[in-house]
């Protein structure tokens, strides 16, 4: 963990007894890890589709990474905890933490959640998330924009059991929106204060979005040659912009509608899931984990 002063100074924290989701799923060289001891695909097959840039294909390609690989998170409860009772509690834990940090991800609008930055407690299982620095829908301004409200990828659904996304993860999903609803006002309050930070920056460059999701260094040079410093970003218009969005979600405002807490969650968890929108996600978000 990181907590900056400056723009280069900062106070760094290690999370002790954490595991990276990505590393126990597959390995941080990506050639192990669950998915290679369970013998859940073919890593060749998985490298070829993964890069398909064709748009018409995407989704196709998207398909037969899933048909190809079957979800392993569960085997992360039955590997560290032995007895029932224990692994039903863990299990318990880990959908809850995953349901509140979902919630409160999307209310501020926090991307980059790629597997390598949501680690597993392996003494609770609860996830813990690192590198908070795409907030308030930054995400958006990557070159390949992320569109999902939060990480709800297969991988993430196996470790909840057989009801998945239904039971107590839609319920604690609920309660968490309900409990943000109802403070509403002491959010924005903190919120607010972000728009008189003057360090904080409220649109991504083009040199720190390509750098997010690592592209050549081609394409790096085109990029930052197509706009000024100047146009990075408009200070607190951006902020108030921020701010307002926090608003609309907390008012319950999905696609121009007004929701109840029960639809707004109904339409995060289908957006979160959605082939269509997962299958256009840089591919080292991987999706299909």
């Amino acid at each position: 963990m990181v907590v900056p002063f400056t723009p280069s100074a900062g106070v760094l924290e290690w999370v002790n007894g954490t595991l990276p989701l990505g590393e126990y799923l597959i390995g941080s060289t990506r050639d192990g890890g669950a998915h290679g001891r369970y013998g859940a695909g073919d890593w060749t097959f998985m490298k070829c589709r993964q890069h398909m840039t064709v748009e018409s294909d995407k989704r196709k390609a998207f398909q037969e990474v899933c048909v190809n690989f079957r979800p392993v998170m569960h085997h992360f409860f039955l590997e560290r905890f032995f007895h029932p009772a224990d692994w039903f509690q863990k299990r318990l834990a880990y959908t809850r933490s995953v349901a509140a940090s979902s919630m409160v991800g999307y209310i501020v609008g926090l991307g980059d959640r790629h597997s390598m930055n949501i680690l597993v407690d392996q003494a609770s299982a609860e996830v813990v998330h690192i590198d908070l620095g795409v907030a308030f829908e930054q995400g958006l301004m990557l070159k390949t924009p992320e569109r999902v409200p939060f990480r709800l990828s297969r991988d993430i659904i196996d470790g909840m059991g057989i009801t998945g996304v239904e039971g107590v993860f839609r319920r604690c999903c609920e309660e968490t929106l309900s409990v943000m609803r109802t403070n509403k006002e002491a959010l924005l309050t903190i919120i607010e204060v972000f728009i008189h930070d003057p360090l904080y920056k409220w649109a991504l460059s083009p040199l720190k979005a390509l750098q997010r999701q690592k592209e050549t260094e081609d394409d790096l040079e085109t990029s930052l040659e197509g706009g000024s410093p100047q146009d990075d970003y408009e200070g607190n218009k951006d902020a108030a912009r921020a701010l307002m969005r926090v608003k609309q979600k907390l008012d319950g405002y999905e696609e121009g509608d007004m929701r109840s807490v029960h639809g707004q969650v109904q339409q995060l968890i289908h957006d979160a899931i959605d082939p269509d929108r997962l299958c256009h996600m840089f591919p080292g978000w991987g999706a299909w984990l």
